[in-house]
């Protein structure tokens, strides 16, 4: 028989079925994941050796955690994946509000109802993803909302008195009894709010406007904070600090194969763009350059962060252009451009927090250079670095490239070309393919045009060759090239 088929408390005791706090279901849970080698937190890479493991033994210690980091590192995700370290039933006394134990009941229903039938008191089971509980905090709420009041309405259907504790209309914390209950943001939560939870974090127990109640819940509490957030929206009062027992900090991808592997799997694409668009391995490895840069950049404000959602929607904003591309073209198959990146910029822009300088740039301006110290930073890991002052005896790579410019005075890649005519416009430039051919001999054949125009992209980013636009695309020349002709 399943455990969760009992449905009285007699026949649950005569199972031998042992109840115990939700700290120490979490805890006993870890311990046997942790000896038996499994993964305890899925599909969040990056923090296996720094974030996990401090939130692993903070369980371990049984203490309530306060997730502090900026904007996307998954700090709500880690709190939802806590679920799965819970049992997958637990035992709650039947119509209880607060999902009572029957073992330990604490509200004056469930305590009557076990008193009244003893051990035929009926029991229904709660599974563990019922057992998750958020609040975003925001100015408005009130201790009403999150521990509970009086209701005057319950009052008058029961005809009873204020001063009867049933009159009291539980809040979220109590009706999450036995639950993980998440604060997102708790800073913006109202100091004297954040007070009325020093009780709760404590002692375990919850007081409603005078009553001599004492409820000793069993909570797991997770917070989330932007560290920022102590200065700028409001502060986490150093009371309720002191009662959270672990503290862990959370932090961006440290390298761009975390930040690929995060875009990769989280980014929500449609079947028919997968079978259209091809994506080369350096745009991928754009897409998240370009996370980086904005991260280090003097125009975006450093303590708002930018989230690792930039990447994602950058991504499938940048498959989008390709595929609105060949669906205009009526091609079957097509690959993302260099030039494809323009297409990026709404999702940059709506992600990033100017500085008053970035301000005065504008949003897309902004978006436009870090594009470009984007394909400025790789092209280094591809080609030769390209130094500002080079000796005058020194042969550069790159010159062959620049006098064909200097040669051929107009240079045009068109957006809305089809794939053929995109790749003779880029092989009609030899120094290109001599350049692939002694600097990437291994490079996949499918790769090789975005590599192509992505020299081009770089040269201009050293001031080797001149980039501009034109109507439906984007023109190279020679620096000096149209100057020198025209005399």
């Amino acid at each position: 028989m399943e455990i969760q088929e009992v449905k009285t408390f007699g026949a649950l005791k005569a199972l031998g079925y042992q109840s115990k706090s939700i700290k120490d279901e979490l805890r006993d849970n870890l311990r046997n994941k942790i000896t038996q080698g499994e993964t305890t937190f899925t599909g969040i890479h990056g923090y296996e050796h720094t974030v996990i493991p401090e939130l692993e033994r903070a369980i371990l210690s049984r203490h309530n955690i306060n997730l502090l980091g900026l904007r996307g590192q998954a700090k709500t995700r880690l709190a939802r994946q806590m679920i799965f370290l819970l049992d997958e039933w637990i035992p709650v006394v039947s119509g209880s509000e607060i999902n009572d134990d029957p073992f330990h009941p604490i509200s004056r229903y469930a305590i009557t109802l076990l008193e009244e039938k003893g051990e035929d008191t009926p029991i229904t089971w709660l599974h563990r993803t019922e057992r998750f509980s958020e609040k975003l905090a925001t100015p408005d709420v009130t201790v009403a909302d999150i521990i509970g009041d009086v209701d005057p309405i319950k009052a008058a259907n029961l005809k009873l008195s204020y001063a009867d504790d049933r009159v009291i209309h539980f809040g979220m914390i109590p009706r999450a009894n036995r639950c993980i209950f998440v604060i997102n943001e708790l800073p913006d939560l109202q100091a004297r709010i954040q007070v009325a939870l020093f009780n709760i974090l404590q002692e375990g127990d919850i007081q409603i406007r005078g009553f001599k109640l004492r409820l000793p819940l069993d909570v797991q509490f997770v917070f989330t904070a932007n560290p920022e957030d102590y200065t700028n929206r409001g502060s986490i009062v150093t009371p309720l600090k002191d009662r959270i027992g672990s503290q862990i900090l959370t932090h961006y991808p440290e390298n761009i194969q975390i930040a690929r592997t995060i875009t990769q799997q989280e980014a929500v694409l449609d079947k028919r763009q997968d079978d259209l668009v091809y994506v080369p391995n350096l745009a991928k490895d754009l897409i998240e350059q370009i996370g980086f840069q904005a991260r280090a950049s003097e125009f975006i404000d450093p303590k708002s962060g930018v989230s690792a959602r930039m990447s994602i929607t950058a991504y499938e904003n940048l498959l989008s252009t390709a595929e609105y591309r060949a669906l205009r073209s009526g091609s079957d198959h097509t690959k993302v451009r260099v030039s494809d990146f323009m297409g990026i910029v709404p999702a940059i822009t709506g992600k990033v927090e100017l500085v008053y300088e970035g301000e005065q740039e504008g949003a897309a301006a902004v978006a436009d250079a870090l594009i470009s110290a984007a394909v400025k930073t790789l092209f280094p890991v591809y080609f030769p670095a390209i130094e500002k002052l080079e000796r005058e005896e020194y042969k550069s790579p790159y010159q062959p490239l620049i006098d064909w410019f200097f040669e051929e005075n107009d240079f045009e890649l068109l957006d809305d070309v089809t794939e053929d005519v995109y790749m003779k416009t880029l092989d009609a430039v030899p120094p290109l393919s001599d350049l692939i051919s002694k600097y990437q001999p291994d490079m996949i054949v499918k790769d090789i045009h975005f590599m192509k125009e992505f020299i081009l992209w770089g040269l201009v980013e050293y001031k080797k060759l001149n980039k501009y636009k034109v109507t439906e695309g984007y023109g190279f020349k020679d620096l000096y090239g149209s100057y020198v002709n025209g005399l």
